[in-house]
C-alpha cells in the first residue's frame, strides 16, 4: 500500500495539490516537512495527526523533517485564532524547543541510517534576514489581495474589535519562506499540515516555483473534531498534553478510554499504527457489543504506549481497573498516587487510626460518602461499602493503621463509582 493509499483509508487526506503528480513522485523516496510553533514546552494531542503522518511517511522510506518555529513561533500563526497570540522571548522558545524535541524522539526515528528524521529550527535561516532584504526578495512575490483572501485573515479583519496586527498578517510569508529554503537547501518537495494550513502551504508552493522554478507539493490533514462537534483534545481540565508533568499518564490514558463510541473507530485510524485488519476486527466487536469497550482499550493502549511507553501504560491501565473495583494487591505507589489525584480526598488524624482503630461508621462520615452514621450503617448492611476495594459487612468494624496503603492511604468506595481517599495526617 502506498503512503497516499494508507492515508486515504485512514481518512487522513483533506486537500492535496496535484494528486496525480504527487502519487507519481511518491513512488520513490521524498523529503517532506511539517512545522510546529513551540508556544508551549509540550506538544498536545492536537499535534499528533500531522506528526504521526510524518512517522507514517518515514516508515515507508521517505525523509521527514520536523520544523520548530523558533522564528515563526515568536510571531504566532493567526490560523484558527480569534485573538493575537502572546509574544514569547527567544529564551522561552529555546526552552520549549528543547523539551519538545524529547517528545519527538518517541514519534520519529532520528537514529535510523537509511532515512533519519531531522529537527530544524527556522530561526536558523530567518533570524538574520534583514527587513529590507525580506521585503525585496520575498514580499514582492505576494499580493495583498491574495493574503487578505486567506480565511483566517479575512475573519479577523471582519472583527473590528479584535482585528489582526501586521505582525500576524505577515506570518504567511514567513511560512512560505520556510518551504522555499527547505527546498533550496534540503531538496524538500512536500509540506504537510492541518487543513487550516492550506493557505500557508500553497503560498510556499508559489514562492518556491517563482524563486527556484521547482515543483513542490502540499498535503493537508483534517482538523479533528469530536462527534458532538466539540474541539478535539480539550477536557474540563484543559488541553491534553504529551508531557506527563502536565497531563499525568493516567489522565492521558483515561482521555482515550473515554472516547465517544461514535469516534473510537475513527480515532483508531487517526492515532494508531494498528493494521487495517486489526481495526476492522475491533470495529466488528464494537458494533456487536460496544459496552465491552474493546476498541476503547485498544486505542488507549496503543496511543499511551507510543507516547509514554509500555510500562507506564500498564500502570495507567492498572489504576483504571482499580477505579472499577479491581484488586489492590501488588499495586505500585506511583500507580495509586494517580488515583489520589482523580478522586476526592479527606484527612484523618493518624492517632485515630492507630491503637484500637477508627470506627468504620465514623470514617465513612468523615470521608463524605455517608451523611450520617445511620446512613453508613444502612450502606454497610446493604453490601455497598468497600475498604481498599474489599467489601465490608460489619457496621461495628474498626479500621486501623495496619490497613493503610503505603502507610498513609485508605481507599473507600460506596457503590460502584463513588470513591474517596482518606489520608492519615499528623
Amino acid at each position: 500500500m502506498s503512503i497516499l493509499e494508507e492515508l486515504e483509508w485512514r481518512g487522513l487526506i483533506a486537500d492535496c495539490t496535484d494528486r496525480e503528480a504527487l502519487t507519481t513522485r511518491l513512488a520513490s523516496p521524498i523529503t517532506l516537512y511539517c512545522g510546529f510553533d513551540p508556544t508551549a514546552d509540550s506538544l498536545h494531542v492536537g499535534n499528533l495527526v500531522p506528526l504521526l503522518a510524518l512517522r507514517r511517511f518515514q516508515q515507508l522510506g521517505h525523509h521527514p523533517i520536523a520544523i520548530a518555529g523558533g522564528a515563526t513561533g515568536s510571531i504566532g500563526d493567526p490560523s484558527g485564532k480569534t485573538a493575537e497570540r502572546q509574544l514569547l522571548t527567544r529564551e522561552v522558545l529555546d526552552h520549549n524547543i528543547a523539551r519538545v524535541k524529547e517528545q519527538l524522539k518517541r514519534l520519529l526515528d532520528f537514529e535510523t541510517p537509511a532515512n533519519p528524521a531531522r529537527l530544524l529550527d527556522n530561526a536558523a535561516w530567518i533570524a538574520n534576514v534583514s527587513y529590507l532584504d525580506f521585503l525585496r526578495d520575498i514580499g514582492k512575490h505576494f499580493s495583498v489581495n491574495q493574503m487578505v483572501g486567506k480565511e483566517s485573515v479575512r475573519a479577523r479583519m471582519e472583527d473590528r474589535e479584535v482585528g489582526i496586527s501586521y505582525t500576524e498578517f505577515s506570518y504567511m510569508l514567513l511560512q512560505a519562506y520556510d518551504f522555499y529554503v527547505l527546498c533550496r537547501d534540503h531538496s524538500c518537495e512536500l509540506q504537510i499540515g492541518g487543513s487550516d494550513q492550506w493557505g500557508n502551504i500553497t503560498a510556499g508552493i508559489d514562492l518556491t516555483r517563482k524563486k527556484l522554478g521547482r515543483t513542490v507539493y502540499g498535503l493537508t490533514l483534517p482538523l479533528i473534531t469530536n462527534a458532538d462537534g466539540s474541539k478535539f483534545g480539550k477536557t474540563a481540565a484543559g488541553a491534553v498534553w504529551l508531557d506527563a508533568a502536565r497531563t499525568s499518564v493516567y489522565r492521558f490514558y483515561q482521555f482515550w478510554i473515554n472516547t465517544d463510541d461514535r469516534d473510537v473507530i475513527r480515532y483508531l485510524k487517526f492515532f494508531t499504527f494498528l493494521s487495517r485488519e486489526t481495526i476492522a476486527g475491533l470495529e466488528e466487536q464494537h458494533t456487536a457489543n460496544p459496552g465491552a469497550r474493546e476498541a476503547h482499550r485498544a486505542l488507549a493502549q496503543a496511543v499511551t504506549d507510543l507516547i509514554h511507553g509500555e510500562a507506564a501504560t500498564q500502570e495507567a491501565a492498572r489504576a483504571s481497573t482499580i477505579l472499577f473495583g479491581g484488586s489492590l494487591e501488588g499495586i505500585a505507589e506511583g500507580t495509586f498516587n494517580e488515583i489520589v489525584g482523580e478522586v476526592p480526598t479527606r484527612e484523618a488524624a493518624r492517632a485515630q487510626l492507630e491503637g484500637q482503630g477508627m470506627p468504620l461508621l465514623d470514617l465513612l462520615v468523615l470521608s463524605g460518602l455517608c451523611a450520617s452514621k445511620g446512613q453508613a450503617r444502612k450502606d454497610i448492611q446493604g453490601g455497598g461499602i468497600y475498604v481498599n476495594n474489599v467489601r465490608e459487612s460489619d457496621p461495628q468494624r474498626t479500621v486501623g493503621a495496619d490497613q493503610l496503603l503505603f502507610g498513609k492511604h485508605l481507599l473507600l468506595r460506596k457503590g460502584k463509582k463513588n470513591y474517596t481517599v482518606v489520608t492519615a495526617g499528623a
